[in-house]
């Protein structure tokens, strides 16, 4: 907070006498706070969560304010604008807003992107995000410039503002649910990855769920860099959401990398080339970088095996498009493990997949009634009431040559915190089977 940036913002003091009202009190929302009071807003947090304390308030001014409790008229009441995180949907608080303009309603994302000066690389889609965002990531380090890796991927933009830190280039992992808050948020390189039923316990529809997507590319400048997937060549109309220059990607001639198997990989791999192209960087220097990348946990992640069974950790794979992905990236037989908070799709989808391949279905945690009934006549399938119990009848099931692989296409909130802390716990389990 002491940074000259901070300090100039501080003088400036943009929102002087203006109340700006954060709903979610996460990562997100506490740093889009701590930004705005550097810029002269009074803040006011408002969440559900009754366990959260005042503590949150510290260093944003004597006149911040916390108002806990279901959405209601009066934790909006006087606001001049409002920051909505990305676990709060817009259409549950915009009946509280009375007739604010949609200009006043934003996410941190585009509050903290009104004050970045760097290049900037902005990733989205329904899989393959954070893979996409940590290659991009780690080819620019590799090849000696300086990167800012954030937003949906761990780090809030609006910390980097506050500390000002020096980089070459933003590259910037963007959700549906921060995307559909922006209105001036414009990357010189914006990557669509690709679009599947996700997202749906959020979004109305898929209609507002593809048309948040596609916000990354409304405000670019036409020398800027819109990289879209050739699959969806047919129903995108680029002209008709960007001004941008427009490349498309397949991954087709792009060589299989020992460390990202998979088609769905080829193509992320291609739309990665693409920006980077677009950053300056040379053949030699992408390459150099693809070959030493090592992968993401938690993504199609090998493991390990357990008396010649492999463990396959793809805790990540949160929807069925990225099951599909990870059952490509592997031949059989496979032992799969399904469960969690479902968000949306057809599990009869799976089927075409699945066959030849998987010989066993382990279900756990919350999503039963969702796999079971279009999975049970094509797949010996049992439930489990966690994910420990699930891993273990697998295990005994198998022989040699098997692999165990949990791709959930779930979310984990059933059970566990956060994805990363299901592909935690299902290292643990297998270690113990060791």
């Amino acid at each position: 907070m002491d940074s000259e940036f901070v300090k100039q913002v501080t003088k400036t003091r943009m929102f002087t006498n203006r109340l700006a009202v954060v709903a979610g009190a996460g990562r997100s929302g506490l740093a889009a706070a701590r930004l705005l009071h550097a810029l002269g807003a009074t803040v006011r947090i408002v969440d559900e969560n009754k366990n959260i304390t005042e503590d949150i308030l510290s260093g944003l001014g004597a006149d911040a304010q916390l108002m806990i409790g279901p959405a209601c008229p009066e934790q909006f009441k006087g606001a001049d604008v409002i920051v909505v995180s990305p676990g709060v949907p817009v259409r549950k608080i915009k009946p509280m807003l009375g007739d604010m303009p949609e200009r006043k309603i934003i996410s941190e994302l585009e509050l903290a992107s009104w004050f970045a000066d760097e290049p900037m690389i902005a990733i989205t889609g329904t899989n393959g995000k954070t893979t996409t965002t940590a290659l991009i990531t780690h080819i620019l380090e590799h090849s000696g410039r300086k990167a800012f890796a954030g937003a949906n991927y761990g780090t809030p933009l609006s910390e980097y503002i506050l500390a000002k830190g020096q980089c070459d280039v933003l590259v910037l992992e963007v959700s549906s649910f921060q995307l559909q808050n922006c209105h001036l948020f414009r990357p010189d390189v914006a990557i669509l990855l690709n679009i599947s039923a996700n997202h749906l316990d959020y979004h109305l529809d898929m209609d507002e769920y593809v048309s948040a997507k596609l916000k990354i590319f409304e405000r670019q400048a036409p020398d800027a860099l819109a990289i879209l997937p050739a699959s969806m060549r047919n129903e995108l109309t680029p002209a008709e959401f960007t001004k941008a220059s427009v490349k498309w990607f397949d991954g087709i001639n792009v060589k299989e990398q020992p460390n990202l198997p998979g088609k769905h990989n080829r193509s992320n791999i291609e739309a990665a080339w693409l920006a980077l192209e677009k950053m300056g960087l040379t053949k030699e220097e992408i390459q150099a970088g693809i070959d030493s990348f090592k992968g993401k946990r938690h993504r199609i992640e090998n493991l390990g095996s357990v008396n010649g069974v492999t463990f396959i950790n793809d805790s990540k794979g949160t929807n069925l498009d990225a099951v599909v992905a990870a059952l490509g990236s592997f031949d059989g037989p496979i032992r799969l493990l399904l469960g969690g908070v479902f968000k949306g799709g057809k599990v009869a989808d799976l089927i075409p997949a699945m066959k030849g391949k998987v010989t066993e279905v382990a279900l756990f945690g919350a999503g039963r009634e969702h796999f079971e009934s279009p999975l049970k006549n094509d797949f010996k399938i049992s439930w489990h009431d966690n994910l420990e119990k699930a891993v273990k009848t697998l295990f005994a099931n198998s022989t040699a040559g098997d692999t165990i692989l949990l791709s959930p296409a779930t979310a984990s909130f059933d059970a566990y915190t956060g994805y990363d802390a299901r592909g935690d716990d299902f290292k643990r389990i297998m270690e113990e089977l060791s």
